[in-house]
């Protein structure tokens, strides 16, 4: 009799705590992430690619040609501008927008490889700046693909239940850092300021929100795209000491043709990813936002997709290649100007730094 109720009691136990697994794995898909309010912000100083011609030996010809960037945004020196002030801007649009206060954000995510300082980085910075509470901050190093990277973490801590309110930031100051010389010309009318940030919250209706996630690195071809100096192998003592100002360690170095054919060949792969996990073709996708890195590599992508000028949206031209800022502020703009509408099917993908690249599928 007691063989038999002891029998009976394993079986109650191991029964109960299957039915608790699966009623737990049900709840993890119980609701998606949602992007509830967007914001952005570049300096006021604008820099054509005349105003750089007098700085080095380019033209607008050759700069539209090869990048299709016109103009750029650079903070004023002195102005007292960085990259975590430029996420505050953009930060307190997208909570206006999403109608959500800052104290109610469980978690800061903050993108960005031009950080104010050393450490610690720049998602406290931000955190102060704006008053908010205590909650935790997560700083992302991961370049152009920073804000696709960020999205998918942010994805992840609201669908396993752990946050409800998540804001995703994106800002980068790269003029203080640029070698504005006929030397550095190749990296340096690339890249301009700004920031992008994105509010996300629990979307129950698993139809809406961020279908799919994609993310990928190949690390050796990190020097390929990259600045080597400063760095923690040569701290300040020696930099100061042995500052040699052509030593071009100091400043971005790019591999342009290697970066250009990887770009296109991951951006592709990344893509096909993204709509084949989710049933998706090409004539499905109501908007596509790449990385704005550099235009001829949007527009490989456009034409080998076969997707339609209204399908794709680009902003390169009037601001340069904001790196993790980049995709959050085309988002923003895309957005504010009624291209992106309920139940749009949006595309991300970007490429950059590390070798490092991803893609988000959301249903608007």
């Amino acid at each position: 009799m007691f063989e038999g109720a002891s029998w009976l009691l394993h079986l109650l136990f191991f029964t109960t705590k299957y039915i608790s697994f699966i009623v737990f794995s049900i709840s993890l898909n119980m609701y998606n992430s949602r992007i509830a309010g967007l914001g952005h912000y570049v300096p006021e100083n604008v820099v054509t690619n005349d105003d750089l011609s007098k700085l080095m030996d380019t033209n607008d010809e050759w700069i539209t040609e090869r990048t299709g960037i016109k103009e750029r945004r650079v903070i004023q020196k002195d102005s007292g501008e960085g990259t975590a002030t430029m996420g505050v801007k953009a930060a307190e649009m997208a909570l206006k927008r999403a109608e959500i206060s800052k104290d109610d954000i469980d978690l800061v995510i903050f993108a960005t490889l031009s950080p104010d300082l050393y450490f610690p980085g720049s998602g406290v910075l931000l955190q102060d700046l704006m008053g908010m509470g205590t909650c935790p901050a997560l700083d992302i190093r991961n370049q152009c693909s920073g804000f696709i990277y960020g999205l998918s973490v942010a994805d992840q801590f609201i669908k396993t239940g752990m946050y409800k309110n998540v804001l995703l930031v994106g800002s980068e100051y790269h003029s203080g850092g640029m070698d504005f010389t006929t030397r550095g010309r190749t990296v340096s009318v690339i890249f301009g300021d700004g920031a992008g940030a994105a509010v996300l919250t629990r979307e129950e209706d698993t139809t809406k929100g961020i279908q799919s996630t994609h993310l990928y690195s190949e690390g050796k071809y990190a020097e390929e795209l990259a600045i080597i100096g400063p760095s923690t192998k040569r701290w300040i003592p020696e930099i100061v000491s042995d500052y040699d100002e052509d030593d071009m360690r100091y400043h971005p170095y790019m591999n342009g043709q290697l970066v250009f054919k990887n770009a296109v060949v991951r951006f592709s792969e990344v893509i096909l990813e993204a709509l084949q996990k989710n049933g998706k073709t090409n004539s499905d996708i109501d908007l596509f936002i790449p990385h704005q890195a550099n235009l001829r590599i949007a527009q490989f992508v456009q034409k080998k997709f076969h997707l339609r000028d209204d399908q794709v949206y680009n902003n390169i031209m009037r601001y340069g290649n904001t790196t993790a800022a980049s995709i959050p502020i085309a988002l923003s703009e895309a957005w504010g100007e009624g291209k992106i509408k309920p139940y749009d099917t949006v595309l991300l993908a970007a490429f950059g730094s590390g070798f490092t690249w991803g893609s988000a599928l959301i249903h608007w």
